[in-house]
């Protein structure tokens, strides 16, 4: 069956490929990028949380919706909200977000004359989160397979009984499921802190991974309350979430920020290793060290208030394109080949 999400106003300014192919969570498990159609494929959950369907979004030529395949049937009017809901979401797809669109790109007239202004995001908050968690002190080429373990593991833990007895039945050990949710994550006693690091090799990560979940579980960060958040322009209430993330041991600065970007607040920018090369290759920063990050990304993208990391962000787009050509053309064998300082193989 079909879904449509219309783009209202803002269908003449869309651009599918651009609002994909622009953040390196596009390439990570299970998301599926395909350069022939410019359309997305992934899993999504359905109103009942435990049970997911493939679908394929795409954004017909000329047209002022975005079209979603679902590659199942039946499903209910929930379900379809349900759907329309994470499309939204991972698309940036809200009067909110399309006004930060706007008001950055009156500031930044590159961003203006080539479109940018949105970052991909995940479906859900908790895989932002965990992704975010993923693309620490190590290669890119491993962020993408413990991604991929993940998803490789979420039919194992699936709460959906069918989805257990589908991967059961399956002669394919390759089977990629949906993003683990944390829920299940905690579902099962044997999935601990030495399952993941064997399953899915995690390392560190799977202890920092399950204490995330646990605070969902224990209501201490709510999907609904971070989806209010995400549609706020209050920078204090941003400020309590950075500092209730910041408190999750391992969780540093970078990781964050990371996450307060998926989220939408955009004045923190993710400073690592490779913020620090950017800014003495691109900005001539030959002093810049962890020392002096916050005050030279303050300098140069201090104008762009309260749209920093946007900007850090379109200088980082235009600089890897320049290098590697445009990702959207990658075929997803070939992500790996990305070096470890492009995109988010980063280091905290």
């Amino acid at each position: 069956m079909e879904l449509k999400l219309a783009l209202g106003e803002w269908s003449g300014r869309f651009d599918m490929e651009k609002a994909v192919c622009n953040h390196g969570f596009f390439m990570m498990s299970p998301n599926l990028w395909i350069p022939s159609t410019k359309s997305l494929r992934r899993p999504l959950r359905l109103a009942d949380s435990t049970r997911s369907v493939p679908v394929t979004i795409s954004h017909p030529l000329h047209h002022p919706f975005l079209l979603i395949q679902v590659h199942h049937s039946p499903i209910s009017s929930a379900d379809e909200a349900v759907i329309l809901e994470q499309v939204g979401r991972m698309l940036r797809i809200s009067k909110k977000d399309e006004r930060d669109v706007m008001e950055f790109q009156e500031m930044h007239s590159s961003a203006r004359e080539n479109g940018l202004g949105r970052i991909f995001r995940s479906p859900s908050f908790f895989e932002d989160a965990v992704k975010s968690i993923l693309l620490c002190n190590c290669s890119w080429k491993r962020s993408l397979n413990m991604a991929r373990a993940l998803c490789l593991l979420q039919p194992k833990i699936a709460l959906d009984g069918n989805a257990r007895s589908k991967r059961k039945r399956s002669k394919c050990s390759d089977d990629i499921g949906n993003f683990p949710s944390w829920k299940e994550l905690l579902a099962w006693s044997w999935v601990d802190e030495k399952y993941l690091i064997k399953q899915c090799n995690v390392g560190y990560r799977a202890a920092r991974i399950l204490q995330l979940a646990t605070m969902f579980a224990q209501g201490d960060l709510r999907e609904d309350h971070i989806a209010k958040l995400e549609q706020s322009s209050d920078p204090t209430s941003f400020e309590t979430l950075y500092q209730k993330l910041l408190k999750i041991k391992g969780f540093g600065p970078f990781v964050c920020s990371n996450i307060l970007m998926c989220v939408g607040f955009y004045q923190r920018i993710p400073s690592d290793s490779e913020t620090i090369r950017h800014l003495k290759q691109v900005h001539g920063k030959q002093n810049c060290s962890k020392e002096t990050i916050g005050k030279d990304v303050e300098e140069i993208y201090g104008k762009y208030n309260p749209f920093q990391c946007l900007a850090y962000w379109v200088e980082l787009i235009e600089e890897y394109e320049s290098k590697f050509g445009k990702q959207s053309k990658l075929e997803a064998a070939n992500y790996h080949l990305i070096t470890a300082t492009s995109y988010l193989g980063t280091r905290e």
